[in-house]
């Protein structure tokens, strides 16, 4: 009976056991992992960019025999399994274990090499004298000469000087790339006289996941700045003036503004660029949504960022702060 029994255990694979974890009472971890939401695929898929990864520094504390350690992982796409062999490094890009979707970046290419062919070549150009004097007007480089500027063009000149801060409020940190050397800071500050055109070169370059934001790095200056509600605020408020004082301007004022958009590069090309501005914004709302793992309260303002401006600052007004995300906490066994 006992070779019989020992052939037959022989047939079987011989199982490892584990040891039971350790518990330490002492130890806790607090680990941040985005859920996955249907309406990603949707819109991930959509062309526009590749799904973003944010991951956060783990830092590890030993206080009075305390084990605290703190760990926040921002992930859009879901962990991949350990034991498929494919990682954050498995194939050598480094951008969880799949390789990078060019498609996109040439298309992006293309629509900014376009859009430069189409401003310096084919946009229309026949009051050059006129939009030399409505920006000295707008940069109050001439004074009161009796003459009253169109209350949309004024309107679009200050909302475009908003862009820039919305913009920076949405790419800093959840926007910046870690598999790149390109900064985003640069960009942006092109942005503040380029708008879109300036942008657009850095949506090219643009490969996620972000790199990792200490706890510290977000008190401390563009950070605190962008991350503040105040600021969010104060540009919304701007904003909806602006918007206003343009839609109570009377027909006329708007046929007038529609005529200076055919005639004048200037006046012609800001529109466009205020329009790009505004087709871009609602994907990356997304894309600092599912950061922020905030996606499932937060799915509403969506729609409600395809509103130019308004959408993009109520979203930036409402959105968690990084530094106040929930945390849920599970035991780990200490090193």
């Amino acid at each position: 009976m006992l070779a019989k029994a020992n052939l037959i255990s022989c047939n079987f694979s011989t199982i490892p056991s584990y040891p039971p974890p350790h518990k330490n009472q002492n130890s806790r971890t607090c680990s941040l992992q985005p859920t996955l939401s249907p309406y990603k695929i949707s819109i991930a898929s959509a062309g526009w960019f590749k799904p973003l990864n944010v991951k956060t520094k783990t830092t590890a504390v030993r206080k009075k025999g305390l084990l605290h350690i703190c760990h926040s992982s921002l992930n859009q796409q879901q962990n991949v399994e350990k034991g498929n062999g494919v990682g954050e490094s498995g194939n050598g890009n480094g951008n969880g274990g799949q390789g990078r979707d060019w498609t996109t970046s040439i298309l992006l290419f293309l629509l900014w090499a376009g859009l430069l062919y189409y401003v310096f070549f084919l946009s229309p150009n026949q009051t050059p004298s006129r939009d030399v004097y409505f920006l000295k007007k707008l940069l109050n480089l001439k004074g009161d000469d009796g003459f009253r500027m169109n209350e949309v063009l004024v309107s679009l000149w200050y909302i475009m000087g908003l862009w820039p801060l919305t913009y920076s409020m949405l790419l800093l940190p959840t926007g910046r790339s870690s598999k790149s050397i390109v900064p985003v800071w640069p960009f942006l500050i092109l942005s503040c006289f380029g708008g879109a055109y300036a942008l657009l070169p850095y949506f090219v370059l643009w490969k996620p996941p972000p790199p990792p934001v200490e706890e510290t790095e977000l008190k401390t200056w563009p950070l605190n700045f962008v991350e503040s509600k105040v600021t969010a605020m104060v540009s919304l408020a701007a904003g909806i003036a602006l918007i206003t004082y343009a839609s109570l301007a009377g027909g006329d004022v708007w046929k007038e503004f529609y005529q200076y958009f055919r005639e004048s590069k200037f006046i012609h090309i800001m529109s466009i660029d205020f329009t790009l501005l505004s087709t871009f914004a609602p994907f990356w709302v997304y894309n600092d949504m599912t950061a922020r793992k905030w996606f499932d309260k937060g799915s509403w303002l969506l729609p409600i960022s395809l509103i130019p401006f308004l959408g993009p600052g109520l979203y930036l007004l409402l959105r968690p702060s990084l530094a106040t995300i929930p945390t849920p906490q599970t035991p780990i066994e200490p090193k």
